[in-house]
């Protein structure tokens, strides 16, 4: 007997992006392979939608991609003058404000960051390409489970541009700064055994394991209580911002909040 959710069909289907929802656990799919899942501004309001879908229940959130690429980045029509069909292109939003500009960038942000939310865990699953804008919706997710052939890269230094969808504090949280600059200074590739012995990916699998692997993932987040998830979260999201004696207090009150919940005193 098929579930509720899949009875009901995808939650999102639109301007390569779709949301499905069983139980637990959401997936978001890029669902343009023909164009190695290039990103646009429809796709990310697409993104930012499917966030804003999640049911109460959702307890993780997997991105994944279709095709031999999870992302190529930004679409390059974006750089032609007539840009993308009804929107403003590059060049039109280059020449207006400052103000103006940095809304837009913002909202163009708010695809990349719920990703990050308290009360989810976020898996991105990477095969092959993922550059650019690629590369920062993987950075966006909590963790990266890759598959062998995967290929990180930070183009937009090359294009005269800087990383701009909320990439570049993930990355130097988890490669450092020097690794950082670098990467994004010469454009290179990341590959699967460099992504994973610097912590940039959790896991890399062969791409026929990948999605089995994500799944396994899931199953074990899945196993703890999801507010202890939650709590455990929110705890090391905050490390980097407290000192160590901060972080102590702050250990102590989530533990005396997770010892009220299971004692039944919790408000």
């Amino acid at each position: 007997m098929a579930s509720p959710a899949h009875d009901l069909g995808p939650a999102l289907d639109k301007d390569g992006v779709r949301l499905t929802v069983d139980d637990a656990i959401a997936t978001v799919t890029l669902t343009n392979p023909a164009k190695r899942n290039a990103q646009s501004p429809a796709l990310w309001r697409a993104l930012t939608e499917a966030g804003r879908l999640l049911p109460g229940s959702v307890r993780i959130v997997v991105l994944r991609a279709e095709g031999k690429s999870f992302s190529a980045g930004l679409d390059r029509q974006a750089f032609t003058p007539e840009g993308f069909d009804g929107e403003p292109s590059f060049l039109d939003l280059a020449r207006g404000g400052d103000a103006e500009l940095d809304a837009t960038i913002a909202e163009y942000q708010e695809a990349f960051t719920w990703w990050r939310r308290p009360d989810i865990l976020s898996v991105a699953a990477v095969q092959g390409h993922a550059i650019g804008a690629g590369f920062q919706l993987a950075l966006a997710c909590d963790l990266r489970v890759v598959a062998d052939d995967v290929q990180f890269a930070m183009r937009e230094t090359s294009l005269g541009l800087v990383p701009d969808l909320t990439g570049t504090h993930p990355l130097v949280s988890l490669v450092g700064y020097a690794r950082a600059l670098e990467i994004c200074a010469t454009g290179r590739f990341v590959m699967a055994e460099e992504a994973v012995s610097t912590g940039l990916a959790n896991l890399a699998v062969p791409a026929d394991q990948l999605d089995g692997a994500v799944r396994d993932l899931a199953s074990a987040v899945l196993a703890a209580p999801r507010d202890a998830v939650v709590e455990t979260k929110a705890l090391l999201q905050g490390a980097q911002g407290r000192d160590y004696e901060a972080q102590r207090a702050a250990e102590r009150a989530a533990q005396a909040r997770r010892l009220r919940d299971l004692a039944g005193l919790g408000e």
